[in-house]
């Protein structure tokens, strides 16, 4: 490549193949993925030994669970923001070490007030995590592959829960419930140090704050070494600079309906994500199946959402956002009413589980990626971050919003119904969406 004294960071990235430097940049940010779904799913590990050995209620632990989800909402709704003003690094870092200590600290808890209290504040650290995870991950990802590797990236999330659960099954018998949180604080630590290390910053995000412009050369470099730069290239990014508090430029230059409209996507999804996630298995034992089957059946809830995840990105990136989901949401208002049709048959319940989690799981990085690709640099981690936070009052809403209906004796049947038109709100707010954005964000076809 000849010397060029412009050189377009997009294009450049757009231009190259996906470089070793960009894949391990892609596999640090998914291991701190992988630990954040770890983390977060912990307590429902640990749930019943810390029951069986303090002698509390299952009821207890119900405000403990809403901390911890409480926590990552104000933690969404404040770093995302900050990720926009000192980088996607570094809070990307700091929230990752904060949230390893305050999980590493809860071995140490002995009541419920302070297993509480450390959940909330474990949950502050987490709430940073996927903002400018996803933030960082597409602004070091081509065009033609951008919302695949950030569903990617975002899968590890869901793998984490997983994983989790499997190890917890072996570690909590053997070594106690704090061994859980022992691996969930330490092994973000070490995650930490690599990235401390290894990881670049944005490289659009320093040029457009005018800062380290010796690191985007250095970083550029690894991408590309045949670009040749020297101190008469200047850097350019076909973005405009953004003025003002983040979250008002959220609001304004026509950005106000496709915004409330992704916080109500986020709303309506993550409502039925944390509702289906939370009763599914207690309904399966409810209608007459073991345990053992209706652990498997939220596990299969799991599955779909892995294939949703891992499947849904190639097909946006090939056909768009809107004739992958609106379609895939279709389906899952579809399928989640045929859940409480369904218990009768276990193949057909486990069919119509794994598609809802397919559409439901699987939708949400979807959801998360098209913020992404929506908002500007300089806007991209607050936006993500305020989405995701206004959708965990769902993923309050939803579980509470279950166990009201249960108690005014509503029938499975009626429950599954009355869920499925939260998605069919979100198929109706996506289309509005399309209506709105320009023809290169609703086809990411190139």
């Amino acid at each position: 490549m000849s010397s060029q004294p412009l050189i377009n960071i997009p294009e450049l990235i757009d231009a190259n193949k996906i470089s070793s430097t960009q894949m391990w940049i892609m596999i640090m940010i998914g291991l701190t993925v992988l630990m954040d779904g770890f983390d977060v799913q912990a307590m429902g590990y640990v749930a019943p030994a810390i029951i069986k050995e303090w002698g509390v209620s299952k009821a207890n632990l119900g405000p403990v669970f809403g901390a911890g989800l409480l926590g990552m909402l104000v933690g969404s709704l404040a770093l995302s923001t900050l990720a926009d003003k000192i980088g996607r690094r570094p809070v990307l870092i700091w929230a990752t070490i904060f949230y390893a200590v305050c999980t590493l600290a809860t071995t140490q808890v002995t009541t419920i007030i302070e297993l509480q209290i450390m959940r909330f504040m474990t949950g502050l650290g987490l709430g940073a995590i996927m903002p400018s995870a996803l933030a960082l991950v597409g602004e070091f990802s081509p065009k033609r592959k951008k919302v695949t590797l950030m569903m990617l990236v975002s899968c590890g999330f869901t793998l984490g829960a997983v994983l989790g659960g499997l190890l917890s099954s072996m570690m909590i018998p053997a070594l106690g419930w704090q061994s859980v949180f022992y691996l969930g604080g330490i092994s973000p630590l070490v995650i930490a140090a690599l990235m401390y290390f290894f990881l670049p910053e944005s490289m659009q995000f320093l040029i457009i704050k005018g800062k380290k412009l010796e690191n985007v050369a250095a970083t550029l470099r690894k991408i590309d070494s045949s670009v040749q730069i020297d101190s008469e290239s200047r850097y350019v990014i076909p973005e405009k600079r953004q003025g003002g508090a983040p979250v008002a430029e959220l609001f304004r230059e026509g950005r106000a309906k496709v915004t409330i409209l992704l916080w109500g996507v986020n709303f309506m999804n993550l409502l039925n994500l944390y509702f289906l996630s939370n009763w599914l298995p207690t309904v399966a034992n409810s209608v007459g199946l073991s345990t053992s089957m209706a652990v498997l059946i939220g596990t299969a809830l799991q599955v779909g959402g892995v294939l949703g995840t891992v499947l849904m990105g190639p097909a946006i990136d090939r056909i768009g956002f809107f004739k992958v989901l609106v379609p895939s949401f279709a389906i899952a208002a579809f399928t989640i009413a045929m859940i409480g049709q369904s218990t009768a048959s276990l193949p057909l319940l486990f069919l119509v589980i794994i598609v809802t989690g397919f559409s439901i799981i699987g939708g949400q990085p979807a959801v998360n990626a098209l913020a992404a690709t929506y908002y500007p640099t300089t806007l991209r981690s607050t936006g993500i971050g305020w989405s995701l936070g206004i959708g965990r009052v769902g993923s309050i809403v939803g579980p509470v919003l279950g166990g009201e209906l249960i108690r005014l004796n509503w029938s499975y049947s009626d429950i599954f119904l009355a869920m499925a038109v939260p998605t069919m709100g979100s198929v109706l707010m996506l289309l509005l969406i399309a209506r709105e954005l320009p023809l290169t964000i609703i086809s990411q076809k190139r």
